[in-house]
């Protein structure tokens, strides 16, 4: 293969892993707001703030690796990276984390039951 094509082929494969990032990177983001309650105010603010930092994660890799010249499928790799990652990793780890926050939360309303018959 010509070194120009093995290059195409590396950015294909670095703009899958910069999408499957991203979507880590945001569920982090979603992690915390199932620990804390957020105000729509402030989940807005943070959505604002994480698609700027994605938008300049995608242009630090368009502009290191490619010059800077738009190219399609660059974007579509970092797209598909966080398809793929949202429709994989994060539907398993939240289902998981679902159940485990309807365990937690019947513990806690049996704790406080208790609590208030003095037990």
């Amino acid at each position: 293969m010509s070194r120009a094509i093995e290059y195409q082929a590396f950015l294909i494969g670095l703009s899958l892993m910069t999408g499957i990032w991203l979507m880590m990177a945001y569920d982090t983001l979603r992690l915390l707001r199932l620990m804390i309650r957020h105000h729509p105010l402030a989940m807005g603010l943070e959505d604002l703030c994480y698609w700027i930092g994605a938008g300049a994660v995608t242009f630090r890799l368009l502009y290191e690796h490619n010059d800077g010249i738009l190219r399609a499928y660059i974007i579509g790799g970092v797209l598909g990276g966080m398809i793929f990652y949202d429709r994989t990793v994060s539907r398993f780890l939240f289902g998981v984390l679902k159940k485990a926050g309807k365990r937690f939360t019947i513990i806690k309303s049996i704790k406080k039951r208790k609590e208030k018959s003095g037990e």
